[in-house]
């Protein structure tokens, strides 16, 4: 590495599908580079199971498509930002199945789509269960095509800042030890969600939220960080996913007394009703005590062993694997988990942050496609469409931008930050803080939330951030030294910890998946507005801004 020039175009932070899809929109010519912590088909994206959206079908339209968003979203969505990845959508999935994506088909040979929960047409394109693998494993090849130079196992610690604009990054070599500066005329952010702020999550154990953490110490406002997506099925102790494409097959959802129970709650969609509303009921039967050992039971054994294995083969393996279940002869326990943020770093529809030269993408933003509750298939879109976009935008940046100068003492100061944390002498150890902080959100930030519980979470979140700083590394060497990246992990999410609670103690409403038992009705008189957290010393401060509405009016 030591003869590499680290300065590029174009550095994109992250590997998985917005990161991988913003580097082959990159105009050829540039030089455009990618800094993964991981191999970057390890990445995240890589556990995506049920598909992707788009209005392929004959009676299907983008603006059908844009209003199930919009809706679903219980219109906090910009819908500037839905219409402008509806309408790109069709295109897109066309351009990924030329890249070379295996998509399932119909009868005809076309893409096959399946319903999915708050659409109002079958419009999720699918690799069986297993979508990201798919869109994954091909956008790699495309990479290696363009031979596309990425850092691997490398960890950004901070942003390159200089004259009010991003000009690289500060970033620690996994493989030899040690902190370099990696410069570049714009930077793409592509970091992923933050759900291991929380315990028990469907997201990899990667998922720390990094970028949204680098963002927002910069100085780029975070947004509608209260918006924690539960995600209604996921595997009992484990928090492993379990497709909505599984209810999209046609599977039920049963409580202890053996009743479809959605039907109280969403007499018209029922288990394909949107993802907080399922979720929230699941909570319910669990609470009032129709649940089966503090689940309920998915069962899918009425859509025969021939469709399973053919349309749910992966689903039907992690049962096996991880609850001893065969889905062909008995329903799956399944408990709603932390899933997903609908907030992140603020953007507008081209991936462009508050700070020039600065973009981002995929779920570590927040174009705000997906408002209040995101609906099944939109995320996968949301990395590819603004993924690309972001890609092209920074290419047009960078025509003009000035090359970057020095690192402004920017590799001192972390060199320094870096070298208090190796020899910091404290008691504990990150991963018993991380575990804290998971249990805390768990018990006071979960499915329903009230304004105790979440002041208490808001004093545990500050202890744990003062502990966070204090933890005692026992490895204290260079090489591969994943104690240190589990310490800086830490940082990154009891910062973001604090937003989301702050955020939500704040919003005095239900929304979407922000329920606050003390505040059970939607409030668009007062509420219908975007919450914006900006780092201080002390804590997020809080902001609102209005809600683009262009053709849906909130109903």
């Amino acid at each position: 590495m030591g003869h590499l020039k680290r300065i590029h175009d174009v550095l994109i932070v992250g590997a998985g599908l917005a990161g991988m899809r913003a580097a082959v929109a990159v105009a050829p010519g540039l030089d455009v580079a990618i800094v993964s912590k991981v191999h970057p088909v390890r990445s995240h994206s890589v556990a995506a199971q049920g598909g992707i959206n788009a209005a392929l079908g004959e009676n299907d339209s983008w603006e059908k498509h844009a209003s199930d968003t919009t809706k679903g979203g219980l219109w906090l969505g910009d819908q500037d930002a839905i219409e402008a990845m509806c309408r790109e959508a069709p295109d897109d999935i066309h351009a990924l199945e030329r890249m070379g994506v295996i998509f399932s088909r119909d009868e005809q040979g076309r893409i096959a789509q399946r319903p999915f929960g708050g659409a109002g047409f079958p419009r999720t394109c699918y690799a069986a269960d297993r979508t990201g693998h798919a869109l994954l494993h091909a956008m790699y090849e495309q990479l290696l095509k363009r031979q596309v130079y990425v850092y691997e196992e490398w960890y950004v610690t901070s942003l390159l800042v200089e004259d009010g604009g991003c000009r690289g990054v500060i970033a620690w070599d996994l493989l030899k030890g040690g902190l370099h500066a990696i410069k570049a005329k714009a930077v793409i952010l592509a970091t992923g969600g933050c759900s291991r702020i929380y315990l028990t999550s469907t997201n990899a154990v990667i998922n720390t939220g990094d970028g949204m953490s680098m963002a927002y110490r910069a100085g780029a406002p975070l947004m509608d960080m209260e918006f924690i997506q539960f995600h209604p099925t996921t595997l009992k102790d484990t928090g492993i996913l379990i497709t909505e494409g599984a209810r999209g097959e046609g599977g039920y959802l049963l409580n202890t007394l053996g009743e479809r129970f959605m039907k109280k709650y969403a007499p018209e969609q029922m288990e394909l009703a949107t993802r907080s509303t399922v979720s929230l009921a699941i909570g319910t039967e669990i609470a009032e005590g129709r649940g089966v050992d503090g689940c309920v039971l998915l069962d899918l054994r009425h859509l025969g062993r021939a469709r399973i294995l053919e349309r749910l083969p992966q689903i039907r393996q992690l049962a096996l694997d991880f609850a001893g279940v065969d889905p062909i002869e008995s329903p799956i326990p399944v408990q709603p988990g932390a899933h997903y943020v609908m907030g992140g770093i603020k953007t507008n529809t081209w991936g462009e942050t508050a700070l020039a030269g600065l973009y981002a993408a995929g779920e570590c933003a927040c174009v705000s496609i997906h408002g209040a509750n995101r609906l099944g298939g939109n995320s996968l879109l949301e990395t590819i469409v603004f993924g690309r976009r972001a890609g092209l935008r920074a290419s047009q940046y960078v025509a003009t931008a000035s090359p970057p100068l020095g690192d402004a003492g920017a590799l001192q100061r972390e060199e320094a930050r870096i070298a208090r944390l190796l020899k910091n002498e404290g008691r504990e150890r990150a991963w018993q803080v991380r575990e804290e902080l998971g249990k805390a959100l768990a018990l006071h930030l979960g499915l329903a939330r009230t304004k105790d519980r979440m002041t208490g979470a808001l004093a545990a979140v500050r202890a744990l951030k003062a502990r966070a700083a204090r933890v005692r590394l026992d490895d204290r060497g260079q090489v591969f030294n994943t104690d240190l990246i589990t310490a800086l992990e830490l940082g990154s999410l009891v910062e973001l910890a604090e937003t989301v609670v702050a955020g939500a103690l704040a919003r005095e409403e239900s929304r979407g998946a922000h329920y606050r038992a003390d505040f059970p009705k939607r409030d668009d008189a007062n509420w219908l507005k975007h919450t914006l957290c900006y780092y201080t010393a002390s804590g997020p401060r809080l902001a609102y801004t209005p809600v683009t509405i262009t053709r849906f009016p909130p109903a």
